[in-house]
């Protein structure tokens, strides 16, 4: 396996991965949405509601606020030896006290500890209230898994196949052959088709070529051009990390059981 890296930030990576399998591919992709332990608001005990929403609407709001975690400060609530009961370990509070006239906005949700966990943006919005209105609630967030629901998802991930070009002659329409792919990943020098990695093969400009059949755009069922865009409190690269943990875990645990029925 190799890996070649298009570009990196904290919240968004963009590589290409050779020589594997679409199999293995999805699982990666799988596991990186749906495997990945986020920390999200689970429950919320309302105290004074008086804003236009039902408590089960703020509910819901509070849960999709991305919170940032320090992933070494919490288990999940299965493996917590409080058994899922809560504590420290597995779950902490936020607590929402404003009064209106105001909007009620995701750093009005003060964590019990700001160095385990806060929100990651200060500008969600989740009410208004307006005069002699007030909110005040406890919000309770614990890790979970993006199967479990997707306020726990970790990160947005598709891929594609990586274009190549087969050229069996030199392109006369350059300029038109670059127009059909609305991405601008194909360019056209002295006749010779270029592709980058951009391309995802859904513009078929190899069908507006002259001479017909100049070239043909195809995807290589070996490589992949990953992109990993985090949505959660954790980094595009510790999700990509985490998740190569979890498959080989997983592949380590099969290959127990496949050894156990010899």
């Amino acid at each position: 396996m190799k890996i070649k890296m298009l570009s990196k930030d904290e919240r968004k990576l963009k590589f290409i991965l050779e020589d594997v399998t679409p199999q293995f591919t999805n699982a990666l992709r799988r596991v990186m949405m749906s495997e990945i332990p986020v920390l999200a608001v689970d429950t919320v005990s309302f105290y004074n509601n008086d804003s236009a929403l039902y408590d089960e609407v703020l509910a819901h709001r509070f849960a999709m606020v991305p919170l940032w975690f320090d992933a070494k400060s919490f288990k999940l609530p299965d493996d917590c030896s409080c058994e899922g009961k809560g504590c420290s370990n597995c779950q902490i509070v936020f607590v929402v006290d404003k009064k209106g006239p105001a909007t009620v906005l995701s750093k009005d949700m003060k964590s019990a500890d700001a160095e385990m966990a806060k929100p990651m943006l200060d500008d969600v919005p989740i009410t208004e209230l307006y005069e002699d209105q007030r909110l005040k609630a406890e919000a309770t967030a614990k890790l979970g898994l993006g199967k479990i629901h997707a306020k726990w998802q970790a990160a947005r991930v598709w891929y594609s196949y990586l274009p190549v070009v087969e050229q069996k002659t030199k392109v006369t329409n350059g300029h038109e052959v670059e127009h059909a792919c609305p991405h601008g990943a194909i360019k056209v020098i002295d006749g010779k088709v270029e592709v980058s990695p951009d391309c995802d093969l859904s513009c078929h400009a190899d069908k507006a070529a002259k001479p017909e059949g100049a070239f043909t755009l195809k995807g290589d069922d070996t490589k992949f051009v990953f992109t990993v865009e985090s949505i959660s409190g954790l980094t595009a690269e510790e999700i990509v990390l985490q998740a190569v943990d979890i498959l080989r875990a997983k592949a380590k645990e099969f290959g127990k059981g496949v050894e156990s029925l010899k």
